[in-house]
């Protein structure tokens, strides 16, 4: 019989995949391999029958059908992913189940997971897989119920799906479901920034004040990253000197461009340019580099109508040398894909809560 390594000599790449794998088969002649090689050139899915034949082990044939996935060539994985249940269940229950998923099969998939889950062997992986199914669905009911069967669930991305849930009934105008879904969330994580910012909000389309200023206060101590997405809001909520305070508290212990801009803006207001220009030009130079800074100089710089001094002159080229290329408002912590939105799931590496204000 043909050498199985000479069998996928049509497939670009498939030989070398798998000669690490494999230990040499029967030898052919010459002419049964030109002869096969025309037929496979010309019939192509005949190499599946042949592969299914040559009864290699399953091993082997669960790697060959994962070749074909990566390829792209989902039906031949199938094929062989399906005929290996007869002889190995867990393991091809699992790459069929793949196969489905990336064919957007997503109700075979689930089906096939849904089984394999009562393997203790694969149990765990597959409520992975169907944790990951659901929230590409956008099923969060699923997607929570599926989490918590996991012997180790990840509470962050729990609290997450409730998020999902609660800015959903948010746009349905069914506030009570939302406040249960924010309360889940922060139940499951405390620390969940998004869930106080969601509740925060839900207080102020409520008129309830108090409970936003707390819910919105609460974001400093859970994920101080997100300071600079409580300014806004925080403004709407406080009266008189209460929201300078605050923005001084935020600026003595967390460094914040979009604090420092909403007391330099109150500065201006009360005090005027001559103080406003001390601050600012103090804040500057002890606190990262920031094109909303160095905008604020410039418009400083501006409405003067002195000449300008050197010292002043080089605080601004040295800001500007730094900041060459527009800046990003977001950044993920863990594959550093920039946007100027923010993503509570990044959209490059999907991690939850990995997207931070910059």
């Amino acid at each position: 019989m043909i050498d199985f390594l000479w069998l996928l000599l049509p497939l670009a790449a498939a030989s070398g995949w798998l000669a690490a794998r494999r230990k040499e088969r029967q030898q052919a002649s010459v002419d049964d391999f030109k002869g096969l090689n025309h037929q496979l050139n010309d019939e192509p899915d005949k190499l599946i029958d042949i592969v299914i034949n040559q009864k290699l082990d399953n091993e082997t044939l669960l790697e060959l059908g994962i070749f074909f996935r990566r390829k792209g060539e989902i039906n031949r994985a199938i094929r062989i992913h399906k005929n290996l249940l007869k002889h190995s269940t867990a393991p091809a229950l699992f790459e069929l189940a793949q196969d489905y998923r990336y064919a957007g099969l997503l109700d075979r998939a689930e089906k096939l997971f849904q089984k394999l889950s009562r393997f203790n062997s694969h149990k765990t992986l597959a409520l992975r897989q169907l944790q990951a199914l659901y929230q590409q669905e956008h099923d969060w009911k699923k997607a929570i119920r599926t989490a918590q069967q996991i012997a180790e669930p990840t509470h962050t991305e729990i609290a997450q799906y409730y998020c999902e849930q609660a800015e959903e009934y948010q746009q349905e105008r069914e506030s009570e479901a939302a406040q249960q879904a924010i309360q889940k969330a922060l139940k499951t994580d405390p620390n969940c920034a998004r869930a106080s910012l969601l509740k925060g909000q839900l207080a102020l389309e409520r008129g309830e004040t108090k409970q936003a200023i707390l819910a919105f206060q609460r974001v400093e101590q859970q994920d101080p990253d997100y300071i600079s997405e409580i300014i806004t809001p925080l403004q709407t909520c406080y009266q008189g000197q209460e929201f300078t305070h605050y923005l001084r508290h935020l600026l003595e212990h967390h460094a914040s461009i979009k604090s420092m801009l909403a007391l330099a803006n109150i500065i201006k207001q009360q005090e005027g340019d001559s103080q406003l220009f001390d601050f600012i030009v103090e804040k500057i130079q002890n606190s990262p580099p920031s094109l909303h800074g160095l905008d604020l100089l410039l418009d400083l710089a501006l409405s003067k109508k002195d000449s300008i001094s050197r010292d002043y002159l080089l605080l601004l080229k040295e800001i500007s040398t730094q900041l060459l290329k527009n800046e990003p408002a977001y950044k993920c912590t863990h594959c550093g894909l920039t946007t100027r939105k923010l993503y509570w799931q990044c959209p490059s590496c999907h991690e939850w809560n990995t997207v931070k204000p910059l």
